[in-house]
């Protein structure tokens, strides 16, 4: 076994979370080299290539914009001197059966318009209140709970004020997101809309809390598209911490994190092929769910960790020619039993036999333009939700075909003809997503937000034993680009609180460094 002695921060995994806490500890004058199983950083951030064209085949966009500020500034860049980024004009367009269609817009006076002309007045009305909650909800969250070190219920109260219990009752803890929108809205299309935002943490909306209404202000603060993608945004936080002095090892997993018997905290960590790095200070970006397997402990009880998994998908990536109704960057088809659906995901583990599909068209803008001169087929991402029982079951051609037949049923009840032919595609499924992101199953989302307690249940930055911390979208704030790189952010806030820099040298940002570190990070990478 090769072994190697070492100050530096051991970062497992080069995700969101793992790149946010690289930057800022380098930033802040630590070494840290991060250990990451595949080939490239990015981790959920991944991308497919299909007919020759590079698809985002994980997250397809950026909110919470203020998140990357801090973090590029941290490390003395500006995010907008770094990516091109464009505000979205159209957050989103929705279609229910027979073409019906609602947008909505970054200006919230077109919000209001366009829901008037598509539900009346009163549910215009009802929209106008219901973006003052959901705004409200935000503000009294963001700095006692999202930009902060996990909270207890107690504690939560204590941040926010014991003595504003109009801002307590503001978040409605105790009420599910879609009894909740029935307050706001009579048309049942709206709230299936507005409940939508459960799956952003892969969630049901009729078993999460109320709280979730606060991404409806979060899209409403801006909705970003980057220029060569999210996949860009990955390359290029990974090529700041190789300026920083990051040294990143690619494509060999780490199967253990050693522990000291006497001091009873970390001391290490062990690769696939048997290298070892010695170091006191680990910051794991992985799903807590494969945790215990690297340390040694009991794996938590497989039922209950089942019942709590957030959804998977099936996500198909192909060059296809959409017809019918236009499509714009970000456009949901939904189903026509909202309920059933999710009954069918988290109560009888099954895929949805009809299933509201996402579609991201990735060489449209905003609101659906195609670039000038653009002809033929186009990049098409299209997702269906599905349990995250990946370990469990295979998926064989037979099912992907039913899974991608009642997507293409649903799309064309709703009015646009596309072809989800698996033979030209790039299909990843529940087994799929198990085997890129260990111990979940294929959840994306780590545990599902169901209860009003699932937002404290989520393990805060403090690992379980001494020197390791824990972030990523499993862990306190939640799943979602922003949330993990604020949840690297507190990680890594906590380590250089628990462990002051006695060397103060910072190592100096090189100019003009490489975008994707590949000469700089492949010099020693752990093979």
């Amino acid at each position: 076994m090769a072994v190697t002695s070492d100050d530096s921060v051991a970062v497992i995994g080069a995700g969101m979370a793992g790149l946010a806490a690289a930057v800022r500890l380098a930033a802040a004058g630590y070494r840290v080299v991060v250990l990451e199983a595949q080939a490239e950083a990015g981790g959920k951030m991944r991308r497919v290539e299909v007919g020759g064209q590079g698809f985002d085949a994980g997250p397809t966009v950026l909110t919470m914009k203020w998140v990357f500020d801090a973090l590029f500034a941290a490390g003395g860049r500006s995010i907008d001197q770094e990516l091109a980024l464009t505000p979205s004009s159209v957050i989103a367009r929705h279609y229910w059966r027979g073409g019906a269609a609602l947008d909505l817009h970054a200006d919230q006076q077109e919000t209001l318009r366009a829901i008037s002309d598509f539900a009346g007045k009163r549910e215009a009305e009802g929209y106008r209140r219901f973006a003052a909650d959901s705004r409200r909800t935000y503000e009294v969250l963001k700095d006692s709970f999202i930009d902060a070190s996990r909270p207890n219920p107690v504690s939560l109260s204590r941040r926010i004020g014991l003595a504003r219990p109009g801002a307590l009752l503001a978040i409605k803890p105790f009420a599910t997101l879609w009894s909740a929108l029935g307050s706001y809205f009579a048309d049942v299309r709206l709230r299936q809309l507005f409940a939508r935002y459960a799956t952003y943490c892969g969630s049901s909306p009729y078993l999460s809390p109320a709280t979730l209404m606060l991404v409806a202000h979060v899209e409403q603060e801006g909705v970003w598209t980057i220029e060569g993608g999210i996949r860009a945004l990955a390359q290029r936080l990974e090529g700041l911490a190789v300026e920083l002095g990051v040294e990143f090892r690619y494509g060999d997993a780490v199967s253990e994190i050693t522990m000291d018997p006497s001091r009873r905290g970390v001391c290490g960590v062990v690769t696939r092929s048997g290298r070892r790095l010695d170091t006191r200070q680990i910051i794991y970006n992985g799903d807590v769910a494969a945790l215990p397997r690297l340390i040694g402990a009991p794996p938590p009880d497989p039922a209950r960790g089942q019942a709590q998994r957030s959804l998977s998908a099936l996500v198909s990536c192909s060059l296809s020619e959409p017809s019918g109704v236009p499509i714009a960057h970000h456009t949901v088809f939904f189903s026509e039993d909202y309920e059933r659906e999710f009954d069918a995901i988290f109560k009888r583990h099954e895929p949805p036999a009809d299933p509201t599909v996402y579609l991201c068209a990735q060489d449209r803008d905003s609101a659906g333009r195609l670039p000038l001169g653009h002809a033929g087929a186009e990049r098409i991402y299209a997702l269906m939700n599905l349990p995250a029982d990946g370990d469990r079951r295979r998926f064989h051609e037979s099912e992907v075909s039913a899974c991608l037949k009642s997507m293409e049923h649903r799309l064309e009840l709703n009015g646009l003809k596309l072809s989800l032919n698996p033979a030209s595609a790039d299909i990843t499924t529940p087994d799929r997503f198990a085997n890129l992101y260990p111990g979940t199953g294929g959840a994306l989302y780590g545990m599902a937000s169901h209860g009003w307690m699932a937002s404290f249940a989520r393990p805060g930055s403090q690992g379980p034993v001494p020197g390791l911390y824990l972030a990523g979208g499993s862990v306190h704030p939640g799943p979602g680009l922003p949330m993990a790189a604020l949840s690297g952010k507190l990680a890594a806030e906590q380590l250089m609180a628990d462990w002051p820099l006695t060397r103060r040298s910072r190592p100096a940002a090189i100019t003009g460094g490489t975008s994707t570190a590949r000469a700089t990070a492949g010099a020693s990478p752990l093979r």
